[in-house]
C-alpha cells in the first residue's frame, strides 16, 4: 500500500473541541511507522463528507478519520456515495464513540492510532462490516427515531467538557420536558405492529450515547440489525430503566421488544425527530431501513 495514499480527516470540534490538541501527536504516530500523512480539518457540518468523497473518488485507498460518531458518519456516507471501496481508519477522540467500540476499536486515541499505522505498514488486509441506510442516507452505528432521538438532540446543546455524562443529563432534561408516545406502523417481511411507541432504536453496534448498551447482542458483522421498541412509558417507567439501559439488563423487560431484521419501514402520521449515528435529521414521517451486508471496508 502507497503511502501517497494515505488521507487524515480531522473533525476539529471533535470531543467537545479536543481533537485539535491531538493532531500533531497523532500525525507523529504515523511518522513512526514510516507514513506520510495529508492532514485534511472540517471547517463545517457536512464538510467532511464532502472531503472524504473528493478523496475517495480522486482514489484515496485509506481514509483515516480523527473524530466521534459524527465524523464517522460523514466519512462513511463520503465514502458510499463516492462507490469505492475505500478502507476507513477512526481514531477515535469524540464524546460518546459508540462506533469505535462497535468494532471493537482502542477508546484510547494514541493507541488507535498507532494500531491502524502498523496495519497500513504491515499491508494488513481490512474487515468487512455491515452499513445501514435510512432513507438517502447511510448510518455505521444506528439510528434512533423517537424519544432517544429527541435526547440526542437535547444533548448537542451542551458545550461542557463532561464527556458521556451529556447524554444522561439529556434524559433527565427530555423526560422533564415531556414524553410523547407517535403511533406508528412497522412492516417487514414477517414482522408488522400498528400502534403507539416511545421510541424504535435501529442498532448496527450495540451502544448509543456513551454509556448507554442499547442492544448488547448487536455485531457489525452479521447481516442484521438489532430493532429495539419501547412501548408507550411514562416518566415513573422510564427512570428506573435508565440504569438497565447502562449495563444492557433492559432487553426482556415489560414493555421492551427486540427483533432481528435486515429490511424494514416505519411511518407514523406526524413527523417524528431522528437521528443516523447521533446527528440530528430533518423530521420525518416515512422511513425506509435496510442493512447493505459488507459494505465498509474497516482497518
Amino acid at each position: 500500500m502507497s503511502v501517497d495514499e494515505i488521507s487524515l480527516f480531522l473533525n476539529p470540534v471533535a470531543g467537545r473541541g479536543r481533537a485539535t490538541k491531538y493532531a500533531e501527536s497523532i500525525i507523529a504516530e504515523f511518522r513512526n511507522h514510516g507514513i506520510s500523512v495529508n492532514l485534511t480539518e472540517s471547517v463545517a457540518e457536512r464538510d467532511l463528507e464532502e472531503k472524504v468523497y473528493r478523496a475517495a473518488t480522486n482514489g484515496s485507498k485509506t481514509i483515516i478519520v480523527a473524530g466521534g460518531d459524527g465524523s464517522v458518519h460523514e466519512a462513511v456516507n463520503g465514502i458510499l456515495q463516492a462507490g469505492t471501496d475505500s478502507a476507513l481508519g477512526i481514531i477515535p477522540v469524540g464524546t460518546g464513540n459508540d462506533f469505535a467500540k462497535a468494532i471493537k476499536a482502542s477508546r484510547d486515541w494514541r493507541m488507535a492510532a498507532r494500531v491502524i499505522a502498523g496495519k497500513i505498514r504491515d499491508n494488513t488486509p481490512a474487515r468487512r462490516i455491515d452499513v445501514g441506510k435510512m432513507n438517502q442516507r447511510y448510518f455505521a452505528n444506528g439510528a434512533g427515531i423517537g424519544f432517544d432521538a429527541k435526547i440526542n438532540g437535547i444533548a448537542k446543546k451542551y458545550d461542557w467538557p463532561i464527556g458521556d455524562l451529556v447524554y444522561l443529563l439529556a434524559v433527565f432534561e427530555g423526560l422533564w420536558d415531556g414524553v410523547t408516545t407517535p403511533t406508528v406502523k412497522i412492516r417487514a417481511a414477517d414482522y408488522a405492529y400498528d400502534g403507539p411507541i416511545t421510541l424504535a432504536n435501529i442498532s448496527n453496534g450495540p451502544w448509543v450515547g456513551g454509556m448507554f448498551h442499547i442492544a448488547p447482542m448487536a455485531q457489525v458483522d452479521d447481516g442484521f440489525f438489532d430493532l429495539i421498541i419501547a412501548d408507550p412509558m411514562s416518566r415513573a417507567r422510564i427512570l428506573p430503566l435508565i440504569p438497565k439501559l447502562m449495563r444492557g439488563s433492559h432487553i426482556g423487560k415489560p414493555g421492551i421488544h427486540h427483533l432481528q431484521l435486515d429490511t424494514f419501514s416505519l411511518s407514523s402520521t406526524a413527523p417524528l425527530p431522528n437521528h443516523l449515528d447521533g446527528e440530528s435529521q430533518p423530521l420525518q414521517s416515512e422511513f425506509k431501513i435496510q442493512m447493505l451486508r459488507n459494505a465498509l471496508r474497516i482497518l
